[in-house]
């Protein structure tokens, strides 16, 4: 299995993901598309995609970020997996037709999470055993039609979401090392 993983920046990288996949020798791949030298990944070859989290907005102009979103919906159309995490969730959210907007608060650093029902069966969800994760976003996304909220904290009602069978958003940096958090 082959697993590609956009990077809006150099300092957010796959983090504890990246071991996990490891383990169970699935290959990943960056696309780095903080640097504008680096060529544009043929998405369509990798089984899934993982869409990482960066201090732009969804809503900003970037021409990469409008490809994203292409890569997103042809992803869900072919029922390939897609993460997205922080940024990655809100280009889920706005690829698959949601709002991103603004958050009441911002929350960066280490907050508590209120799983729904709906996890309780899910199969990512099931049975993890979270209560506080790390944070660092000031914005928040709908959820896309049809998608079942996850998780929610008390400063972000929206921190994570299933559509369908393989498509996750995660609102929170479950992926981050204490290395990630010190860049």
């Amino acid at each position: 299995m082959r697993v590609l993983a956009f990077r809006h920046v150099p300092f957010e990288g796959i983090g504890l993901i990246g071991r996990t996949l490891e383990e169970r020798n699935i290959v990943l791949h960056y696309a780095d598309l903080y640097d504008a030298e680096a060529a544009m990944p043929d998405a369509d070859g990798y089984d899934a995609l993982i869409f990482l989290g960066g201090p732009m907005s969804v809503n900003d102009d970037l021409p990469y970020l409008a490809r994203e979103m292409e890569w997103i919906r042809q992803a869900v159309a072919q029922r390939r997996p897609v993460l997205g995490i922080c940024l990655g969730a809100q280009l889920i959210a706005r690829a698959l037709g949601a709002t991103v907007r603004s958050n009441a608060a911002k929350e960066i650093g280490w907050y508590d999470l209120r799983f729904t029902d709906a996890a309780a069966s899910d199969p990512l969800f099931q049975g993890l055993s979270l209560e506080t994760v790390f944070h660092w976003h000031g914005e928040t996304f709908e959820l896309p039609p049809g998608a079942k909220l996850l998780a929610s904290s008390e400063l972000c009602r929206n921190q994570a979401f299933r559509l369908g069978d393989g498509v996750y958003g995660l609102q929170f940096h479950l992926e981050v090392t204490p290395e990630m958090i010190a860049d």
